[in-house]
């Protein structure tokens, strides 16, 4: 064996993998393996998070005790294979909590069905809109009274890329 213990000619050739770059064997304390491979395949932190709700009203006391870590990517994506994220531009849905800058966790497997809100390409150009079908009739609904309806007649191109999930934006 050569120096260092390391074997030549074993394995994948370098640089082939996931990362597309040599590895290095490291040793990692068996309780933490778990953690590791996960941080890796999903390059995520766990939060700490608080059970306690926080009082929007009234104030209430705060339990000091953590009850345990979040993690952002487990509570924000059901389907990470079917999942993306897209920057908000414009108004058109302030009241549905949309605002310019946003940015929409979109999942791609959920069906839009009528009453959710979809990111759309209607003839190219992609919008954030509630989808609402009737009557065989389907329309891209504003949730902002400045804006018109979209209605979906015969010759527009829709495609609806996914089911928007949630929000992400800074107060």
């Amino acid at each position: 064996m050569p120096r260092g213990g390391q074997r030549t000619g074993a394995g994948r050739p370098q640089g082939s993998g996931k990362f597309g770059e040599p590895t290095q064997a490291i040793r990692v304390p068996v309780s933490q393996v778990e953690r590791v491979l996960e941080w890796v395949q999903h390059q995520c932190y766990r939060l700490p998070f608080f059970q306690s709700a926080v009082a929007a009203g009234f104030p209430s006391p705060a339990e000091s005790e953590m009850d345990g870590k979040l993690d952002l990517n487990e509570l924000l994506i059901k389907h990470p294979a079917a999942t993306f994220f897209v920057r908000v531009a414009g108004s058109s849905m302030i009241q549905a909590g949309i605002y310019h800058n946003d940015i929409l966790v979109v999942d791609r497997s959920l069906e839009p069905t009528s009453g959710r809100i979809v990111v759309a390409a209607v003839n190219g150009e992609l919008t954030v809109k509630r989808l609402h079908r009737a009557q065989g009739c389907v329309q891209l609904l504003a949730e902002n009274d400045a804006y018109a309806p979209i209605d979906i007649t015969d010759g527009m191109e829709l495609h609806i890329w996914g089911v928007v999930t949630n929000v992400i934006h800074a107060v």
